[in-house]
């Protein structure tokens, strides 16, 4: 009979205990965030230069300016936290069977300076591409739609450098806008800088962000109950 009483004197003091414990249940988790998405944004191009013979890649020239809105223009979808934004960037070479016969006078050295920049013209940072090039195996493609034999143009890309840039919460597009380029030749050095000039390509756009959240659906106004009838009809 001790034993018995033991017990349900013990179940007596538990029970309390658990139903506390059972109303202090753990808050519902968050919904997990999104998951990331890589894809070619939406891009304005103001001067592309055309399609890839081999890599049926598009490239787009960059010019130097000042003003955002004369770049390459890259629009950034609805999004939480940063975003993070790669692109191949290249020397522009324009090439020439005749020159190539003069190897000393083939030879240039490229150095491209560009700028990565927010609409009101707020530097995020800039990428940089450099290569020499001496024969045709240092082109990284040629561009159909050109008068040639082959029917591609003379101006190639070559030359490549992967840049991995991470863009601001707070912005939703970003323009490539061109700084200076050096070229170094056998004959001396020239450094071009005047606005309106194409000065590098770019290739291979993407962009890495997780999309912003749904927004939560307004909530119907609550109509107020209808009135009691008054009992007395005649006040």
């Amino acid at each position: 009979m001790r034993v018995v009483s033991a017990l349900l004197i013990s179940c007596a003091v538990l029970s309390p205990a658990m139903s506390s414990a059972q109303a202090r249940r753990a808050p519902a988790k968050p919904p997990a965030p999104p998951p990331a998405k890589t894809e070619a944004p939406e891009m304005q191009c103001r001067t592309p230069l055309g399609m890839g013979v081999k890599t049926n890649r598009r490239y787009c020239d960059v010019l130097t300016g000042r003003d955002p809105a004369a770049g390459v223009i890259i629009s950034i979808p609805p999004h939480k936290g940063n975003v993070t934004l790669t692109f191949d960037l290249h020397n522009r070479h324009t090439y020439s069977e005749e020159q190539m016969k003069d190897k000393r006078a083939a030879f240039a050295r490229y150095t491209a300076v560009i700028g990565v920049l927010t609409a009101d013209n707020t530097l995020v940072s800039r990428a940089v591409v450099q290569n020499e090039f001496r024969s045709a195996k240092d082109l990284v493609d040629r561009i159909s739609g050109g008068a040639g034999p082959a029917g591609v143009k003379a101006v190639a890309p070559t030359g490549a450098e992967s840049i991995t840039i991470a863009i601001p919460e707070s912005e939703n597009q970003v323009s490539l806008l061109g700084e200076k380029l050096i070229v170094e030749r056998a004959d001396g050095t020239q450094t071009f800088s005047s606005e309106g000039r194409p000065i590098a390509i770019v290739s291979n756009v993407m962009i890495e962000y997780r999309p912003a959240p749904p927004k939560p659906a307004p909530r119907a106004p609550v109509k107020a109950p209808p009135r009691p009838a008054s009992s007395n009809p005649g006040r």
